[in-house]
């Protein structure tokens, strides 16, 4: 007997939906499997996951994660991470960037601090001071005031965007204004609420008296696009090793020679740059030099 043509469609359909459900949902997926179990792949598909010296489980090499009390504060025997911006911090289940670009440079200031916010520019100001305190180095950065805010002019001028400035406000500063006066003109600190920028003001970004190299590497003050980096800079970990070495009882060169050791190479020897993975280095710090 023959089927008629709708019922015969509606058959065929229904086996290809049945094969490919046996290939894609079963069959695949049981044999990537298999394969993960391969001797050299087996490590990567279970998460690359570390162990300390206990044979505790205590993160995976492939996500960072903060070396901080549980007040936040960096703790002083620890090589530390780099920002993260996914969830409250190398939130595997939250991975993200913080999506700010170059021009975020004023922040929000408001009464209330659900409302308020910062830019980047004054994120990275305020962790290189604090960094550079953490490290007793210079932390200062070209744009960034003495104490941690972007250093960020709105200039109104009598014509709009000509003719003699009337007005200059310190837009991330509530307080005393990092400037005295410019050109002359003396400068107010922000109002909480106020957009200047819709007021007609000019953003001014003001260069300061900072370092065109900050002794504070990039990779200490910004945050990497999934949030999850576990390696920072080799530079990053050079600033950090006097600290280190001080903490931990140990000489410079002992613990520059682990920073070495746990450098990973460029990917495929050329892409990107060497990175320092900072778990396994804290690892062996508690193995080697344990406090």
């Amino acid at each position: 007997m023959r089927l008629p043509s709708w019922l015969a469609q509606h058959v065929a359909a229904l086996r290809a939906l049945l094969v490919f459900t046996v290939l894609v949902g079963l069959a695949y997926p049981l044999i990537m499997v298999a394969v993960a179990q391969l001797p050299g792949l087996d490590d990567r598909a279970e998460g690359s996951l570390v162990s300390n010296a206990a044979g505790e489980r205590v993160g995976s090499r492939l996500i960072g994660q903060a070396f901080v009390d549980r007040d936040g504060n960096p703790i002083r025997w620890y090589f530390q991470s780099r920002p993260s911006a996914a969830g409250d911090g190398y939130d595997p289940t939250a991975t993200s960037a913080s999506n700010l670009g170059p021009e975020s440079v004023v922040d929000t200031l408001s009464d209330n601090p659900d409302d308020a916010s910062s830019s980047l520019l004054t994120q990275v100001c305020a962790r290189s001071r604090a960094v550079g305190e953490l490290e007793g180095v210079d932390g200062r950065r070209p744009y960034c005031t003495d104490d941690g805010v972007g250093a960020v002019l709105a200039v109104f001028y009598r014509d709009g965007l000509t003719g003699p400035i009337t007005r200059v406000v310190s837009v991330n500063q509530t307080g005393t204004p990092f400037l005295a006066s410019y050109e002359g003109v003396p400068v107010e600190s922000a109002q909480p609420g106020v957009d200047y920028v819709a007021e007609g003001g000019v953003i001014t970004p003001i260069r300061g008296g900072a370092p065109t190299k900050p002794t504070v590497p990039s990779d200490a003050v910004t945050a990497s696009g999934s949030g999850l980096d576990p390696h920072i800079s080799v530079a990053y970990a050079e600033l950090q090793a006097p600290r280190i070495a001080r903490e931990r009882g140990t000489d410079l060169a002992t613990v520059q020679r682990l920073i070495t050791h746990y450098t990973d190479d460029r990917a495929l020897g050329f892409l990107g740059e060497p990175g320092v993975n900072v778990l396994e280095l804290n690892l062996a710090l508690d193995r080697d030099f344990p406090r």
